[in-house]
């Protein structure tokens, strides 16, 4: 079977990454007799690339020119099987591609999916503060997959959940299963590493009894991750701890596990934070390669998290040709709220060598404080954590 995606690629230079190409045939698919104008809408690429992409698409024999644009059979045939679209309900499939995420929720055929999360929710085990666990609704764990489907990241894909203490990994699993009614396992890998074992035990007990393509593995974070899940994925979805380190820990984690190409999405749920906070949270995105996409505000809703006024933001972001983790080795600093509120640390610019304590009793509350100043002596803004100390409870 032909590799038309990196074929063509080699030959158009597309700068948003081959997965477009991908997205132009899967256009092709699912809407035969498509206009170039409207593939170049659905790609979000100029009329130009888009024109370049499907000649070269008609010359290696998956596209036709009648009025409008189809795919060959032999293309069709490469969806279906390299793809994995094999056997998916196109009704609901185009349903869920052109609702909004909020009128795709509440389709009818949902209703089946949030009755099953509701009962599975239920059964969870109760979220442990010292981890920053918080409780997501059943609506907003659904509204993640199809999130995850509308960026062509679900079918077919690997994909990776950075901690899932909010069943995400349950949701794809059984969005999957609505798509593609007729097949015992879709065509998809959805893997998940979580330190708390008892929401592993949890995810797995449902991925057995209910067939879902899910596998849980234990795993602390602060540890970088084996070399067997390097550059594996297509996607991951991760909602951390709302400190500055964690996530860019997570997120970090994350990159090392993605597949070495431009384009793919992370899915990062995140507080709703300062102004002063944002910028060092781009900050850090910018260091590690990353471009902002899309901010969804008030996208997860939770219970019981006055904290963040029971809501927090989808920010989508995607990798680029200089993507790269920040955190690669075994990660040291604070963590989580409570540990980054009860403890001192020292933190040395990495241009000048001066120390910076870090804390509420320190010359500087936070770290994305004293990256935004900048060092005292030099204003470079790189630091090193070089010293930690737990301060005692109020």
């Amino acid at each position: 079977m032909k590799h038309y995606v990196e074929e063509v690629g080699a030959r158009v230079k597309v700068d948003e990454g081959i997965q477009v190409i991908e997205k132009l045939l899967l256009a092709c698919y699912f809407h035969p007799g498509i206009s170039t104008k409207e593939l170049a809408r659905r790609t979000f690429l100029p009329i130009p690339v888009a024109a370049a992409i499907k000649k070269e698409l008609i010359r290696e024999g998956a596209l036709e020119q009648k009025n409008g644009v189809h795919c060959t059979k032999e293309a069709n045939r490469w969806v279906e099987r390299r793809c994995g679209y094999r056997g998916i309900d196109k009704a609901l499939y185009l349903k869920l591609m052109e609702a909004n995420i909020n009128e795709a929720v509440r389709l009818p055929e949902m209703k089946v999916i949030l009755e099953g999360l509701a009962e599975e929710f239920a059964r969870r085990p109760q979220v442990n503060v010292q981890l920053d666990q918080s409780k997501c609704t059943p609506e907003t764990s659904l509204r993640r997959a199809i999130l995850c489907l509308k960026h062509h990241s679900l079918v077919g894909k690997k994909i990776l959940c950075v901690g899932d203490d909010d069943l995400v990994s349950v949701s794809l699993g059984m969005l999957l299963q609505q798509l593609f009614p007729a097949m015992e396992v879709p065509q998809a890998q959805i893997d998940v590493v979580e330190l708390d074992e008892r929401f592993i035990r949890h995810i797995h007990e449902i991925a057995d009894r209910a067939q879902l393509p899910i596998r849980c593995f234990p795993w602390d974070l602060r540890n970088p991750l084996p070399s067997e899940w390097h550059a594996q994925y297509d996607c991951f979805f991760t909602d951390p701890p709302y400190t500055l380190q964690g996530m860019s820990l997570f997120v970090s984690r994350g990159i090392t596990a993605l597949k070495q190409k431009k384009g793919l999405p992370v899915f990062l749920s995140f507080a709703h934070k300062s102004p002063d906070f944002m910028l060092a949270m781009n900050r850090e995105f910018v260091r590690m390669g990353l471009t902002v996409h899309a901010a969804h505000q008030h996208f997860n809703q939770y219970e019981g998290a006055e904290m963040i006024a029971n809501r927090s933001q989808m920010i989508i972001l995607e990798t680029t040709a200089v993507t790269d983790a920040q955190v690669k080795d075994a990660f040291c600093d604070a963590l989580y709220t409570g540990e980054v509120k009860r403890t001192l640390r020292t933190y040395r610019c990495m241009q000048c060598g001066q120390e910076v304590f870090v804390g509420l009793q320190g010359e500087v509350a936070t770290i994305e404080e004293l990256k935004n100043q900048g060092c005292p002596g030099c204003k470079n803004d790189t630091f090193l954590m070089v010293e930690k100390r737990h301060l005692p409870p109020k």
